[in-house]
């Protein structure tokens, strides 16, 4: 499979003033490397894409791909509302080396569906790259539809799909529609085991950055059958996939992976840090992962 069972929407870590922290994004990548990600996604919706420059963006693809040194793949999202941007982006991307690219539906516009079609088609012959692509309803206010998805599948350099509609329906649509040799990844981590049930590749998780290792292990265990153990890892897992979106993500998530020393909380206007309040929300699950990680070192 082209990339992996489990990939990583990676956050973007910035310092107090804001800029881009280099060094904390070193230690996220060996960290997601070490537990379990197959695949690393750069300047996705985790990363705050809408609040990167182009030229940071590159920056970000092509440090990645130096830290990763062959070890993970890595995807650059290249996506936005603007097709022609897009493209230019995406050809930019191609030159920084990428193994790939995911395209985000187009926000804000509300194209229709032959629109969405004619987006996707325009940027995937500009590009020899494989391409993800990615339907986020919730973010973007426009579905790709089943049938949408299965005409851009028949694209060739298309390759897979990231599915995060939030509708189980659709997506098992999605995958029996679409070619054996289209990956359909979830969106979502609380769907990744009625996903893969269902025929998926894998997901393409946020939860990963803090318990990448036993989400690699649920997938295998349910690949090899151990369908009770799969199932077992998913509950113990499902208070850390629900955490992290009790409010805006990746505001949990960077709150989470500063408690673990990883990157400092710091978001970019207009998203802000937790509140006092719901620190002590998040506590219930975060306590454990700081515990976990502790026994590691």
């Amino acid at each position: 499979m082209l990339f992996g069972r489990v990939l990583t929407a990676m956050i973007t870590p910035f310092a107090p003033n804001k800029e881009i922290d280099w060094a904390s994004l070193d230690r996220v990548i060996e960290h997601l490397i070490t537990t379990g990600t197959d695949t690393i996604v750069v300047s996705g919706t985790t990363a705050e894409s809408p609040n990167l420059s182009k030229e940071e963006k590159l920056e970000l693809f092509a440090y990645t791909l130096e830290k990763a040194a062959g070890r993970a793949k890595v995807i650059a999202g290249t996506g936005s509302n603007n097709t022609a941007e897009t493209i230019e982006l995406t050809k930019k991307a191609e030159a920084v080396g990428v193994d790939g690219v995911m395209l985000v539906s187009p926000y804000y516009n509300k194209p229709t569906q032959e629109g969405l079609y004619q987006h996707f088609k325009a940027i995937a012959e500009q590009t020899k790259l494989p391409v993800m692509i990615y339907n986020v309803p919730g973010r973007t206010s426009v579905n790709i539809a089943a049938e949408t998805s299965a005409r851009l599948a028949q694209i060739e350099n298309v390759v897979a799909i990231k599915e995060a509609s939030g509708n189980i329906t659709q997506i098992a649509n999605v995958i029996s529609m679409v070619p054996k040799d289209v990956a359909v990844y979830s969106g979502d981590d609380a769907f990744t085991l009625p996903v893969m049930a269902m025929g998926g590749a894998g997901v393409v998780s946020v939860a990963s950055h803090l318990i990448g290792r036993e989400i690699k292990e649920m997938i295998e265990s349910y690949l090899d059958g151990q369908v009770e153990k799969a199932a077992s890892i998913f509950q113990q897992c499902l208070p850390v996939f629900e955490g992290l979106f009790f409010t805006t993500s990746p505001i949990p998530l960077k709150y989470a992976l500063s408690e673990m020393g990883l990157c400092q909380p710091t978001l970019r206007l207009p998203l802000v840090e937790l509140s006092e309040e719901e620190k002590k929300k998040a506590e219930v699950w975060v306590a454990g992962l700081r515990k976990a990680k502790s026994q590691t070192l």
